[in-house]
């Protein structure tokens, strides 16, 4: 145990004897004292003089709720979420949906957790998502997907954020992207950690080992779904280098002289290269009939607007159902429109008329974002992305990112 904290030691002692679990995972976090309030940062855990006010099994809960944030590297998971919402992150609410996990596991696990204590059911009950029982509601929801729900409606936000600060709630882990959010390396480690310490917790039959690996926020290694429409819009757009048969190779050039000087063999002619001349352009189709969250526009959009800025291309939006009834170029300043854009909603589907008005368009690629509940076209010239929220039916062409809050594979 790397632990410097002489206000947590007693505590720290105390937690081997009830959770050997939470006190083999305890050894690989940094444990100090600090002049505020107890906070979780990276691996460090920062004890703060309200925690000696704590009657002993309120510092071993609050001990067991700071290394279960550091165990599930919510520090790490908050800065990778940041990076992904940009400006429209809002680190409460990652803290509330942190807070609600860890604490819901305590109390099944037979903690004292400090009051008053935000739980998992209760900030589904008020954010108005599905909350059975405790154990289903741990296995259901991780704090990344369940964030992701909470900002994906201003409504839900809102009460939940007025709910928490109702209940005293303050955030008490700051985002550490020091570490990586996406470290594969540190993510499996920490996850190996993890199942160690819950085998360990269920040999001795106390603690969270009770429970088993039944938490939905066990480190996961999901790639998010931007990552992937990021590298696929990066490859369509990039500047590619073509043969200019009317400009020979400098390989050749070289070749010629040497053949001049040794009155060799004339080498066979092999053209140069020439870089593409005309501006890159994605062209992004909005099927407004299908169930496309906002907060899924809206990171489709920062990955668009992020590509587009990077390589000078061109972006149009086509909204569309039936026919095509909303035309906008995203590029330079209507960015904000796509984020905030209201157009008509529900109707039947047809990609027909959204195919021929990008084909007129001559993009570098075409993403479409739909339920692919509709006959398709021909496959058009340009390559193609179907971006959806639930691959049901596999389409004959293109590639497709499947845009679900955590899911993270492309097809």
């Amino acid at each position: 145990m790397t632990s410097h904290s002489t206000r947590a030691a007693r505590a720290l002692a105390h937690l081997g004897e009830v959770d050997p679990a939470l006190a083999v995972l305890a050894l690989w976090c940094t444990h100090r004292d600090g002049p505020e309030q107890t906070m979780t940062h990276g691996v460090t855990i920062t004890y703060g003089p309200a925690f000696d006010t704590l009657a002993l099994p309120e510092q071993v809960g609050t001990v067991a709720h700071h290394v279960l944030h550091v165990a599930l590297r919510h520090s790490a998971r908050a800065a990778g979420l940041a990076e992904r919402l940009g400006t429209a992150f809002d680190p409460d609410l990652f803290g509330l949906a942190a807070d609600g996990i860890v604490n819901e596991t305590l109390i099944l696990a037979g903690h004292a957790v400090p009051r008053p204590a935000i739980t998992l059911t209760d900030l589904l009950t008020t954010a108005g998502l599905t909350a059975t029982s405790p154990l289903a509601a741990l296995e259901h929801w991780d704090a990344d997907r369940l964030t992701m729900a909470l900002h994906s409606d201003d409504g839900r936000a809102k009460r939940v954020a007025d709910w928490g600060r109702a209940r005293g709630f303050s955030r008490d882990l700051s985002p550490d992207d020091s570490g990586g959010a996406g470290d594969q390396a540190d993510i499996a480690e920490w996850r190996n950690r993890m199942l160690q310490a819950l085998e360990a917790g269920r040999k001795a039959g106390s603690g969270i080992g009770r429970l088993g690996a039944v938490l939905a926020d066990l480190a996961h290694d999901s790639v998010p779904w931007e990552i992937h429409l990021r590298g696929l819009l990066a490859l369509a757009v990039m500047d590619k280098a073509h043969a200019n048969w009317r400009r020979p190779s400098g390989r050749w050039v070289a070749r010629m002289a040497q053949s001049d000087q040794a009155d060799g063999p004339v080498p066979i002619y092999e053209p140069g290269t020439t870089r593409t001349q005309h501006r890159p352009r994605i062209v992004i189709g909005l099927d407004t009939s299908a169930s496309i969250d906002p907060l899924m526009l809206r990171l489709l959009a920062v990955e668009a607007e992020a590509i587009a800025r990077r390589s000078g291309a061109e972006v149009h939006l086509l909204a569309f159902d039936t026919l095509v009834h909303s035309e906008q170029r995203l590029d330079p300043t209507g960015w904000q429109g796509l984020r905030n854009m209201e157009c008509r909603i529900g109707g039947g589907t047809d990609f027909r008329d959204v195919f021929r008005r990008a084909a007129e368009l001559r993009p570098s690629i075409l993403v479409v974002l739909t339920d692919l509940e509709a006959p398709l076209p021909a496959p058009p010239k340009a390559p193609v992305i179907w971006a959806v929220p639930k691959l049901t039916t596999r389409p004959p062409y293109g590639k497709v990112v499947e845009i679900g809050p955590m899911l993270g594979h492309h097809h």
